[in-house]
């Protein structure tokens, strides 16, 4: 198919995340991927492929287009594609729940597999209000957060998301009203910590659980917090009976410098949600874990069973990729490279910050974001890193890039240039 044919098709038929239909801004096409790279159909200002600096979202922490990857679908797919779940097991999806057993903090035990990481919050939801159900205190039934969060375009998971100047703003009135405290300051602050301990003392004759994202919050702002604070939230939610969940989902399988950002505080959650890099980018998957306190509760209420069942849960393609690129991280000197990043990320924006606009530059792990003083214009920006070579997708204030692990220093001095020419673009 021609560009323009595939171009127009998609014009009026495809509907893109975060746009309206018809879309008003013309996609790229991608015609192939591989390594940190991605090849354009056609050229565009001058490119023909483009640096990832996004790692699709996130995920792609091995790249594209891998080997060992490829031949562990293609080895599965020599099996089966696909079995039910329900009734049914296999051994991808027994040895993936084994292996993440294994390596998340003790002591989550139990692994509930889905399909998008959305979905793991609404399961982490679910089986924390059905906890309480079970131990006969419906009553505990709402969540508290921080603002500037994020979780996910599910309905649950958007009750949790800023409700003011979020994506989810629109919802106010019709999603269940939550318990918000302000976001959570970078540093650490005792008056900070004291109100976390005070709204959850507060409100625990209704909390089912505080649910937030552990030390950097992703799509809500991209913003940092002092892992402390995470103590802080495990110690009040012991004291006042409350469930903690870490939604990991951006944060898990290394992409803050720890394997999970939970270990930089050195506690654990009783739910906690992982996805994106857990398939490494090739196929949807996600996982709810829980501790046996959490399992045991519900199994003794009125309604044994979580009444949970994705169509594709447990899916042995996604299960068996995902077993792969996790062995694949942890063969790896991962940490290494992430902290290689990190310092290449460092030294590259650094001279951001004396941009026109530019209210702040910030770098955890292998995440550096510049923070504009004012919303950006995203297709200016677009155009700026694509002249680059480099592929970026801004938002609200923000020019971010979350590379891929194997991302190389000339590769990723390319990404410092461009999240530069972005910033003075945008």
């Amino acid at each position: 198919m021609r560009n323009d044919e595939l171009l127009a098709l998609d014009r009026a038929h495809v509907w893109h995340p975060y746009g309206p239909m018809p879309g008003r801004a013309e996609p790229l096409v991608v015609a192939s991927a591989s390594g940190v790279r991605l090849r354009l159909a056609e050229p565009v200002e001058g490119r023909a492929e483009l640096v990832d600096g996004m790692s699709s979202w996130w995920s792609a922490v091995h790249g594209y287009n891998h080997p060992v990857l490829n031949e562990a679908v293609r080895g599965q797919l020599e099996k089966m594609s696909h079995v039910m779940f329900g009734g049914l097991t296999h051994e991808p999806a027994v040895r993936l729940a084994a292996r993440l057993v294994e390596i998340t903090p003790e002591p989550l035990r139990h692994v509930f597999l889905s399909d998008s990481g959305s979905v793991s919050v609404e399961v982490a939801a679910k089986m924390c209000l059905q906890y309480w159900r079970s131990l006969g205190r419906p009553e505990k039934r709402r969540l508290l957060t921080w603002r500037g969060g994020y979780h996910g375009d599910t309905w649950q998971p958007m009750s949790v998301c800023d409700p003011q100047g979020g994506m989810h703003e629109l919802w106010s009135g019709v999603l269940q009203r939550q318990v918000f405290v302000e976001a959570p300051p970078a540093a650490y602050e005792e008056s900070y910590a004291e109100l976390l301990r005070t709204a959850i003392a507060e409100h625990a004759h209704e909390l089912a659980a505080v649910v937030v994202e552990p030390v950097v919050q992703g799509a809500g702002g991209m913003r940092f917090h002092d892992p402390a604070y995470l103590r802080v939230l495990r110690e009040a939610c012991d004291a006042h009976d409350v469930l903690l969940v870490f939604d990991e989902i951006a944060t898990g399988f290394g992409r803050t410098g720890t394997l999970f950002a939970a270990g930089q505080a050195g506690v654990s959650p009783d739910v906690m949600c992982v996805g994106k890099a857990l398939t490494g980018g090739y196929l949807s998957m996600a996982a709810t874990l829980c501790t046996s306190r959490v399992a045991d509760g519900i199994s003794r209420g009125e309604v044994p069973v979580l009444a949970h069942g994705p169509t594709f849960m447990g899916n042995p393609l996604a299960s068996a990729v995902a077993l792969a690129s996790i062995d694949l991280l942890l063969s790896q000197d991962w940490q290494v490279e992430v902290k290689r990043i990190e310092a290449g990320l460092r030294d590259g924006l650094a001279p951001a910050a004396g941009l026109p606009g530019v209210r702040e530059v910030r770098v955890l792990g292998a995440i550096g974001v510049v923070q504009l003083d004012h919303e950006v214009d995203v297709a200016a920006a677009t155009r700026a890193a694509v002249r680059e070579g480099v592929w970026l997708r801004p938002f609200r204030d923000l020019i971010y890039t979350m590379p891929p692990y194997v991302t190389g220093d000339e590769d990723l001095a390319r990404i410092c240039t461009a999240v530069k020419a972005a910033a003075a673009a945008g």
